[in-house]
Parts: C-alpha cells; sequence; structure tokens
C-alpha cells in the first residue's frame, strides 16, 4: 500500500513538472513569435524610407556649399501652347514674341554681331506689348543708350565721333530692323522720337575726336562718368555738369559766355548743345565698355525721369 502511494506521488510530480514546462515553452514561442512580425514590420519600413542610407540630423541640416542657385531650365517642350490656334488667346494666357531673320540693308558697314548683347537687351525694354505702356520709362532711355554706344562703335577704328549723312538713314533702318525680329515694337522711333539724323551730330561743330581731345578735358569727363553712382548722381550730380560743360565747349557756346554774349533763347545754340551732348555720350562709349557705358546711360536717363515725376507732383 505505501509503495502504491510513493508511485502515485512521483507520477503526480512528474506530471505538474511537465505540465509547467510546457506552459513555459508555450509562452516562449508566443514571445518569440510576436517579436519576430514586429521585428519584419521595422525592416520593411527602414527599407521603404531609404534601402541603402540613413541620413542622420547633422547630414539633413548641412547647409548649401553656395549661397548662389543656377537658373532653373525650362526646356521649349513644357512650354504652354495655345491649345486652340484658330481663336485669340485667353487673358493671362502666356505669350511669347515671334522672331525672325532680319531683312538688313546691307550698306552699313558695321558688325552687328559684336552688340548682339545690348541689342537684345534693347528688344526686351521695347518689346512689343509693353514699348507703348512703359516706353518714357524703360524702352526710351535703353533705345537712347544703345545708338549713343552704337554711334561710338561705328568709329572705333577712325577718327570720327558721328556717322556721316550717306549711311546714316542705312545703319538706323538696319537698327530698328534687328530689334523688331527681336520682338521690339517696329513703331520706337515714333514712341521715342528718334531718327537717323540721331546718329550725324545735327548742328554741332565738333565731330572728330583729336579736336574733342583739345577742346575738352577728357581726364575730367572720364573720371566723372566712368562709374555713376545711382543715388548721389540724382540729388547731387557728377557726371551730368561733366557732359553738359563738355558740350558747351564743343559747341563753341562756353566761349560766346565767357565774352558776355547773350545766347538764351537762340534755338540754334540750344539745338547745337543737345547735338554736342550726343557727342560726348559718343566719346565716353567709345573710352567704356558697352555694358558700363550702358549702365552710366541709363543710371543718367533715370535722374531725368525721376526729376521729371518730382516736377509734376510739385506742380
Amino acid at each position: 500500500m505505501i509503495q502504491w502511494y510513493h508511485k502515485a506521488r512521483r507520477a503526480m510530480d512528474c506530471y505538474q513538472t511537465v505540465s509547467h514546462l510546457k506552459g513555459s515553452l508555450c509562452q516562449q514561442l508566443l514571445l518569440f513569435i510576436l517579436w519576430l512580425s514586429s521585428f519584419q514590420d521595422v525592416v520593411s519600413l527602414q527599407a521603404l524610407i531609404d534601402p541603402t542610407h540613413m541620413s542622420s540630423t547633422s547630414e539633413l541640416a548641412k547647409p548649401p556649399t553656395t549661397a548662389l542657385f543656377e537658373p532653373i531650365d525650362i526646356s521649349p517642350a513644357v512650354i504652354p501652347r495655345n491649345p486652340y490656334p484658330g481663336e485669340s488667346m485667353p487673358p493671362m494666357y502666356p505669350t511669347f514674341p515671334t522672331t525672325y531673320e532680319p531683312n538688313l540693308t546691307g550698306r552699313c558697314p558695321v558688325n552687328f554681331s559684336a552688340m548682339s548683347n545690348i541689342m537684345g537687351k534693347t528688344a526686351s525694354d521695347c518689346s512689343l506689348p509693353l514699348a507703348s505702356l512703359v516706353g518714357n520709362v524703360i524702352c526710351c532711355p535703353q533705345l537712347g543708350s544703345l545708338l549713343h554706344i552704337f554711334q561710338g562703335y561705328f568709329g572705333i577704328n577712325t577718327d570720327k565721333l558721328v556717322l556721316p549723312n550717306a549711311v546714316a538713314d542705312d545703319c538706323f533702318s538696319d537698327i530698328i530692323s534687328i530689334l523688331a525680329s527681336r520682338g521690339a515694337n517696329s513703331a520706337i522711333p515714333t514712341l521715342c522720337s528718334v531718327k537717323s539724323s540721331n546718329l550725324t551730330g545735327g548742328s554741332c561743330p565738333m565731330r572728330d575726336v583729336n579736336t574733342f581731345e583739345k577742346t575738352v578735358n577728357t581726364s575730367k569727363l572720364l573720371e566723372a562718368c566712368s562709374v555713376v553712382d545711382p543715388l548721389k548722381e540724382c540729388c547731387r550730380p557728377v557726371c551730368q555738369p561733366a557732359i553738359m560743360e563738355a558740350a558747351l565747349q564743343i559747341s563753341g557756346t562756353q566761349m560766346m559766355l565767357n565774352e558776355n554774349k547773350n545766347v538764351v533763347g537762340e534755338t540754334n545754340h540750344i539745338d547745337a548743345i543737345n547735338d554736342c551732348k550726343g557727342v560726348v555720350y559718343a566719346y565716353l562709349s567709345r573710352k567704356l565698355s558697352p555694358d558700363a557705358a550702358n549702365t552710366t546711360f541709363r543710371i543718367l536717363s533715370a535722374c531725368k525721369v525721376n526729376k521729371g515725376t518730382v516736377s509734376m507732383y510739385l506742380a
């Protein structure tokens, strides 16, 4: 009886031990399955974010290597086109001026390709839809600057500061044709009141470099107009008085003023002074680079526009 009891006791202990171990193994197996599924989710998420590299915080916060950003190049293929060519363009739809090869006279002895940049800027500032709206502020000052630079460039290999009358009309016509072929308004001569005689020096008696440099203090002129401050020049002008002084000297008016002769109100002398100012601009165009000359001339024009605006509001 006692032996049977001990055998039953040992069997019961063994059953409890097996049951305990079985429960522990089940729990461990369940935890292992949960951990494995979580690990697979994490690996999958990391692969979706970046399969090769995970950027650190320092890399994400790294500043750009340069403060300048290159312009974005847009292919012509992505520029929107009018979906209805037979109808008028809808409001605010982008329009682009039509360009073409200009029909030149062939009688103007100038290499226009050397002035391509300044011609392109003038065509842009005098574009067909805007020229009539902003002519006095943007287009006409730029056109005047172009004519001054062209006048100086024409005689760069000669001693002349003006164009001969024989080619002035043809050169002026070629300039307008090139501008129109690049999208400029073909009516800008009328809008800006310019003509071929603006290139010939008009009634200014002095038209060559040698005589100009003997009459005018060119060192003073170049010092005043080589670099023009856009703020100071309009308030306390330096270049404008230098140009006027040179124009008075080459027109002969300065001599008349020194002799106390009355020249006020005489139209001929006023026209001569204005024409001689164009000759002074042509001389500056010979001595300065096209970009520097254009910047100087545009600043001087802006001062005139601003002065006229202020006078209009004060009147």
